[in-house]
């Protein structure tokens, strides 16, 4: 019996340790969370989120430090329960889980730093449902730099931008004074909820109708003018479907809608509204028009060849209807695959 006596007594060491370890790590996070509601801009955007990362970071260390998952499952339940008493309910179990994986997913503080002035932590929580790591920093850099809202992160989620970007970024795209960002490929435009057999109107009356929509997917920047702009020339009337000017290009931007699949007419068509409209409706102080004609399908090699960009002329496709998974996962792996041969082909022709 006398021989158990010492182990039992290195055991109430070891547990008296941990104790001790564990009230030193609470007071620890108490500590820091006390010392930024002193500060200026307590719990603004900025600040939470930067306590957020160093909580989960200290935790997660702890955790790392002690070897024992369950033990981690432990002290979580533990601390959030003394922190929501001394601090509120920020720190209720749920919320501080979420905290030790904010700072899992955005292990580096200088990031966090440079993000959180832009980004709620309500916008951190709903990029923790990506588990892609290019498209989490896709949606990330996105969403700080155009200034998004929760709302507006959450719509590009669900009309997958990232994968979409992708198909984009794989398109032989030749550089301008206007390619700079504002032009996407494809767009997608399922929010209009067309029927399957529209009509050019059709797809300009639902535009009109979800121009809030429409003008979010084209991009920053973007103010509509006029629809049908009416142009007159030799007498006779010509109408563009869609007026808008773009702030961030100091342009007028006419657009074309046609359903099925690019045709070589329509460049022609485009040429002539430019010119007009350079002509009798640019400003002092504007650049040149542009125009972006939307198809239902685009013709890569005749774009490429009428060398469009040239004459200040943008194809994109535009989608009614997001496809499945699947399809769109195809549609990116053919992308790629077509931009890795026009590659090939253009270094043999060197």
């Amino acid at each position: 019996m006398t021989k158990n006596k010492p182990e039992k007594h290195n055991l109430s060491v070891i547990e008296n340790k941990v104790a001790k370890n564990e009230q030193n790590l609470f007071e620890e996070l108490s500590e820091l969370i006390s010392k930024s509601r002193e500060r200026a801009f307590v719990y603004a955007n900025s600040e939470m989120n930067l306590v957020f990362w160093k909580i989960g970071k200290r935790i997660n260390d702890f955790i790392l430090d002690n070897k024992r998952a369950a033990y981690g499952k432990q002290i979580v339940v533990t601390l959030s329960r003394q922190l929501v008493e001394r601090h509120g309910k920020n720190f209720e179990e749920r919320n501080l889980r979420r905290i030790i994986q904010f700072s899992e997913i955005f292990g580096d503080y200088e990031i966090v730093a440079t993000l959180s002035p832009q980004l709620t932590w309500s916008h951190f929580i709903t990029l923790f449902t990506i588990k892609n790591k290019e498209a989490l920093m896709f949606y990330t850099q996105k969403a700080a730099t155009e200034i998004w809202s929760v709302r507006d992160l959450r719509i590009q989620i669900s009309k997958k931008a990232y994968e979409r970007t992708m198909i984009a970024g794989s398109q032989p795209v030749v550089r301008s004074v206007y390619q700079s960002g504002e032009f996407k490929d494809p767009y997608f435009l399922d929010f209009l909820k067309v029927k399957p057999d529209y009509l050019e109107k059709d797809l300009e009356d639902a535009i009109l109708t979800e121009l809030e929509n429409f003008i979010m997917e084209l991009g920053k920047g973007f103010a509509f003018i006029e629809r049908q702009k009416r142009i007159i020339i030799d007498g006779e009337d010509y109408y563009i479907d869609l007026l808008f000017y773009n702030r961030n290009l100091k342009r007028l931007v006419a657009i074309e809608l046609k359903i099925g699949k690019f045709q070589a007419k329509y460049k022609g068509q485009m040429e002539l509204y430019l010119k007009w409209l350079n002509k009798y409706e640019r400003k002092e102080n504007e650049e040149s028009p542009v125009g972006l004609i939307l198809c239902t399908e685009t013709s890569r090699e005749q774009i490429e060849l009428l060398e469009m960009h040239k004459d200040g002329i943008l194809v994109a496709e535009y989608w009614t209807e997001l496809p499945p998974k699947k399809v769109l996962e195809e549609k990116i792996k053919t992308a790629v695959e077509e931009a890795k041969e026009r590659i090939e082909r253009s270094k043999l022709l060197k």
